[in-house]
């Protein structure tokens, strides 16, 4: 099984993919506690650092350029500093950016997280979420277009900050079904949009469940929201995670497939939704069946977790672990 694995992991280098989605430039801000404000009951920190990563989908692209796939990312950044910091960052990082679009009518996404002894203390954001205008949703639809020829995969990551749109949503499952290309999907919670013919999706279970349109405070086992999500969306897998208690994969006429999570110190969750989709969808490119696409998924998320901030698996990462699994 091992050398299966480090086959689908070996042609991760050849995928090339296409994400589009919300981008946000994820800034760490890192202290020390030593005494509670004497004006609030609250901690002062003492800043030693700061560090900023690509967050949102950017982080997605970054996974899986970290992974050795080749990545068109898509999207909005604002004419400023933020905008052009994350867009040197993506460049440095290696992943393709002239789809990406600068809008100088809105501020690039931005999250501030203050760290203090590995816990994260508070989290600031600072973002627009008006959706999309239409002439920068005609330019990501004709960028994709043009791309497509040579594209193995299309990935939307929505975190609800405008860029995914139903009219972008619709269009681009549309082109990708007729050049026979795969589409991912990673959606968002309180942003009903009809997902109708995508391939597969990677929803938490809290997602999983609002777009299954299970009410809130209403159990309902994850079993019977896989089998809604795979028929109200008539695709071929969703893979929904669980948290500490692993995965579950659903595939039209087949039982479900549970995946425990691998025993290891959790530091940051920060960002993990985004391994595993990256991770699941190079896997499927590379020949993977849906299962064994997950258990590598399940592996990346493993890994990552154990990483402190928004971070990124390699390949060589997830080739150790496999060594170690037994």
């Amino acid at each position: 099984m091992q050398l299966k694995f480090k086959k689908i992991l070996s042609s991760f280098k050849n995928a090339k993919v296409f994400v589009v989605g919300d981008l946000i430039l994820d800034c760490f801000v890192w202290g020390k506690v030593r005494r509670i404000s004497p004006e609030a009951p609250v901690p002062v920190v003492e800043v030693e650092r700061d560090s900023f990563v690509p967050g949102g989908a950017a982080n997605v692209a970054h996974n899986m350029c970290a992974l050795g796939a080749k990545v068109w990312l898509a999207g909005i950044v604002g004419k400023d500093d933020e905008g052009k910091r994350l867009l040197t960052q993506l460049k440095e990082r290696g992943m393709m950016t002239e789809t990406i679009r600068v809008d100088s009518s809105r501020s690039t996404s931005l999250k501030t997280r203050v760290v203090a002894h590995h816990q994260q203390v508070v989290r600031i954001d600072r973002e627009v979420l008006s959706e999309l205008k239409e002439d920068y949703l005609k330019k990501i639809l004709n960028d994709f277009k043009r791309l497509s020829p040579s594209m193995d995969a299309l990935v939307i990551e929505d975190y609800g900050k405008g860029v995914v749109t139903q009219a972008l949503v619709s269009q681009l499952i549309l082109i990708a079904k007729d050049r026979s290309i795969p589409v991912a999907v990673d959606p968002k919670k309180g942003h009903l949009l009809d997902y109708q013919g995508i391939s597969f999706t990677t929803p938490n279970l809290e997602e999983a469940a609002y777009f299954a349109g299970v009410e809130d405070g209403k159990e309902v086992s994850v079993e019977e929201i896989g089998k809604i999500l795979l028929e109200k969306w008539q695709c071929q897998a969703v893979l929904v995670t669980l948290g500490e208690k692993g995965m579950c994969l659903f595939e039209k006429d087949k039982n479900p497939y549970f995946i425990p999570t691998q025993a290891r110190e959790v530091y940051d969750v920060s960002g993990a939704g985004d391994t595993v989709i990256g991770t699941f969808v190079l896997s499927v490119i590379g020949g993977a069946h849906f299962k064994e696409a997950a258990q590598l998924a399940n592996l990346s998320a493993g890994i990552v977790v154990g990483k402190l901030g928004t971070a990124v698996v390699f390949k060589d990462e997830i080739e150790k672990e496999l060594d170690n699994v037994r």
